[in-house]
């Protein structure tokens, strides 16, 4: 019988730990995660570069709904442990649940700093901290212009840059007399300045804040010396404490943070503490890599693997300040018993500072060039003796002006289990791993399967060292990121070479273009169809075996082998005769579930494969290809027919759209909405292509997504009639077919080729008509696919074949 573990805290360290866990020993847990946020674990990191929109929201999500789920992990988002019952192992939560445990872990993390200062409760002034900080500061950026950040360390400069990139003015106040006091020392410190006071920001140093001024809301800041700076926001970021009040009020043992010991074990049996609000030998660590660490330890202690133990860490930060790039670790001062080798570059921006104890390093501040980071950042941790050679650290074995020392020596020399990515928590050994094991022989490969490299990104060149120093240069050198691992053609290579040469068949492609793999894989065969299909549509014949297995069967598979029918239901409207025949046919074939879906249409789930043929030709009804990388739905409100706010016939407009473009293959699946006025019912602007009525015309806006990537469309135009809607959409959605990488949502190609550059492409009427005639070409050769499947003989005897029980073939 599985034991039950509860952890308290969804955060980076928390789920860390459990990942391992599971790798070490799946099925020894039944494992419940409590998590105060509504949200699945994410980035903390990466809020700073959601805020300078480098970044959406969803893109720093780690684990998302769907990994708790498939590890058999119970999430409770959205709720707070309230009370630990110790005696009877039990953990309740605001929301009256209670979770009996075998083992607890508390991963709470810490808590922002708020500076007790009169006036501080007053609105519009926040920490920042979660997902809520920044989306209190994104609303803030809309109305009001002046912001200050209270503290001039990392968290406050990256807060006021992405304040700057809101379109606000940021003052940040700081009372010492240079930035990042406690990351870098004043010759740094001083670059950084005047690099940010290029770039918009203004400080206040050496001030000390008073009081918040304003009735309800937040109007400016006063000092001790009697100054005073206007504002409208005001962000408090000035430091972190523990969050263990939970804990002391347990019995934890508890003094900054809960303390442990090198196995992470609290006083109590059976309870443990992980990550910032863990205190190992006297330290609470805030930064990333050592909360890894710790959580490395924990998983092989309960997993009942042999550990040594935490001895603790050294910290380093790596990281991107506002664009400029910045690394510091250990002890970088000039202690007495010290000596620093400095090399300042003031015309590039480079500043590099090693400070040496007795021929050991002790410490790095490097400004501008972090590549020799992770290398210096290792040094620190071996303790060699570098006497007598301390110059070959920054200039090679020539001592200067040589070729530095590379990256590669770094990481050969390196521990296996230490941290590489301290975003992601990723060790050379799991890098090793997925080179060695999983045939990763690319950076973006590493990436995808590791997570390397996918936070700030200053671990890149260590990530790309490890893969050279595993793989062999020459090896690493003649990977080429083509579509798949079977070329090293780009997708616009492949699609010049296919209308250049006239490939009309993903087998004459493959040969043509010298595939390493002759017969391909499952992810460049469905993109070499779509291609050809899409650049000769008359000449090409579509191959269904080089489809996925949805697209084949015409039907969505589900995760108990059963099938998922949606007929079309075009613009949601139905009639009692369609709803008669659905319910008949739902009967007949006893499905188990029928749903109406969140595209306004009805799905038939639970259904067997061998019934598929029958059930489509007793529908009698067109495939809704909810399965197809294809258009899927066309989302209508009632409109002007029936609603009294209406301005235009939404209903009968989303129809001709459906109607228009049903059947229409995309490089990825494609949804549309129509809205009959500004309120937006159908919920048009998170749509690939959505269309708000206006009064005398309609707007069409582009590139929008609701899935788990949620970003909100786009204006691509205004029109006043029906016939300019279905022709700008026609004109759009095929040039998105001609440009787009294939499994690539409109969202993302928009984003990669710019919304400028697809209104550019559109905006001559002649170019539209060019587009949309190649798109009525492609629309002419269309069939509904069951049509073709019932009324062909042969088609019908293959699909049934297909589709045959695997005992009867």
């Amino acid at each position: 019988m599985k034991k039950k573990l509860v952890m308290i805290g969804n955060g980076m360290a928390g789920v860390s730990f459990v990942e391992q866990l599971l790798k070490l020993n799946p099925g020894r847990y039944d494992i419940s995660i409590i998590g105060a946020e509504p949200h699945p674990n994410y980035n903390r990191i990466m809020l700073s570069s959601v805020l300078a929109g480098d970044a959406g929201l969803n893109e720093i999500v780690l684990n998302d709904w769907d990994w708790y789920q498939d590890n058999g992990i119970a999430l409770l988002a959205g709720q707070e442990a309230v009370e630990v019952d110790a005696a009877k192992r039990e953990v309740r939560t605001d929301r009256g649940a209670a979770l009996p445990y075998d083992e607890l872990v508390f991963a709470t993390g810490s808590l922002p700093f708020m500076l007790p200062l009169p006036g501080a409760d007053k609105e519009g002034v926040i920490a920042f901290r979660d997902i809520k900080d920044c989306e209190t500061m994104m609303e803030a950026a809309k109305r009001y212009r002046k912001a200050i950040v209270i503290g001039g360390g990392l968290l406050g400069l990256e807060a006021a840059r992405g304040l700057l990139h809101l379109g606000m003015e940021a003052a940040v106040v700081h009372n010492g007399p240079f930035l990042m006091n406690r990351q870098l020392d004043e010759t740094a410190s001083r670059m950084l300045r005047t690099e940010l006071e290029r770039q918009g920001m203004t400080f206040l140093l050496n001030k000390q804040s008073a009081a918040i001024t304003g009735e309800s809301r937040v109007t400016g800041l006063t000092f001790t010396d009697g100054t005073r700076a206007e504002a409208d926001l005001i962000v408090m970021a000035v430091g972190i404490r523990p969050n263990a009040g939970l804990a002391a009020r347990s019995g934890v043992s508890v003094q900054t943070g809960i303390v442990v010991n090198d196995y992470m074990e609290t006083n109590l049996p059976h309870v443990y503490a992980v990550g910032e609000c863990a205190e190992h030998r006297g330290v609470a660590y805030g930064l990333v890599a050592p909360l890894y660490e710790q959580g490395a330890v924990l998983a092989k202690r309960l997993a009942g693997a042999e550990t040594a133990g935490y001895a603790g860490s050294v910290p380093s930060t790596k990281l991107k300040v506002s664009g400029v790039n910045v690394f510091s670790a250990g002890r970088y001062t000039d202690d007495p018993g010290t000596r620093a080798l400095r090399v300042q570059d003031d015309l590039d921006g480079i500043y590099k500072k090693v400070v040496f104890e007795n021929g050991r390093v002790v410490g790095a501040v490097l400004f501008g060039d972090t590549s020799d980071g992770s290398k210096l950042f290792a040094a620190i941790r071996s303790g060699k003796d570098y006497a007598g050679s301390e110059r070959e650290l920054l200039f090679g074995p020539s001592g200067g002006g040589g070729k530095p020392a590379g990256a590669e020596d770094l990481a050969a020399a390196m521990s296996g289990d230490e941290i590489v990515c301290g975003c992601n928590g990723v060790t050379k050994d799991m890098l090793v791993d997925a080179i060695t094991e999983k045939g990763c022989a690319s950076v973006p490969e590493l990436k995808a399967c590791t997570k390397a490299s996918g936070g700030c990104g200053g671990c890149k060149p260590l990530v790309e060292a490890i893969l050279t120093s595993t793989l062999g240069a020459d090896k690493v050198a003649a990977v080429k990121e083509g579509i798949c691992g079977c070329t090293k053609l780009t997708r616009d290579e492949i699609v010049g070479a296919i209308r250049e040469m006239r490939l009309t068949t993903t087998k004459e492609a493959m040969h043509v273009l010298e595939w390493s793999n002759p017969e391909g894989c499952s992810k460049c065969r469905p993109a070499l169809n779509y291609y050809i299909g899409m650049a000769f549509p008359e000449e090409h014949e579509d191959e269904r075996a080089s489809r996925f297995v949805n697209e084949r069967s015409h039907a969505n598979i589900q995760k108990d082998g059963t099938y998922s029918v949606v007929p079309r239901i075009y613009g949601g409207v139905t009639t009692p005769e369609d709803l008669k025949r659905i319910a008949t046919v739902a009967e007949k074939y006893r499905v188990p579930l029928v749903k109406i879906t969140g595209g306004q249409r009805i799905d038939l789930l639970g259904v067997k494969k061998e019934d598929l043929p029958g059930m489509w030709e007793d529908l009698d009804m067109p495939s809704g290809y909810a399965y197809g990388k294809s258009l899927r739905t066309v989302k209508t409100c009632v409109g002007n027919t029936f609603c009294r706010f209406g301005t235009q016939d939404a209903m009968k407009m989303g129809v001709d759209l459906e109607k228009k473009f049903e059947r229409l293959d995309t490089p990825h699946k494609v949804k549309l909405a129509v809205s009959g006025c500004p309120r937006n019912c159908a919920e048009a602007t998170i749509k690939d292509l959505g269309v708000v009525a206006i009064d005398g015309g309609w707007e069409l806006h582009v590139a929008g997504n609701g899935g788990t990537r949620v970003r909100a469309a786009e204006l691509l135009t205004k029109v006043k009639t029906e016939e300019e809607v279905l022709e700008w959409t026609g004109a759009y959605l095929q040039y998105y077919r001609e440009t787009a990488n294939y499994l690539e949502r409109t969202s993302e190609w928009c984003q990669r080729v710019g919304l400028d550059a697809v209104k550019a492409a559109l905006a001559d009427k002649a170019d539209r008509d060019a587009l949309n005639a190649r798109i009525d070409a492609t629309l002419g050769l269309t069939r509904d696919p069951w049509k073709e499947i019932i009324e062909n003989a042969e088609l019908r005897s293959a699909f049934e074949t297909l589709t045959a029980p695997a005992d009867a073939k």
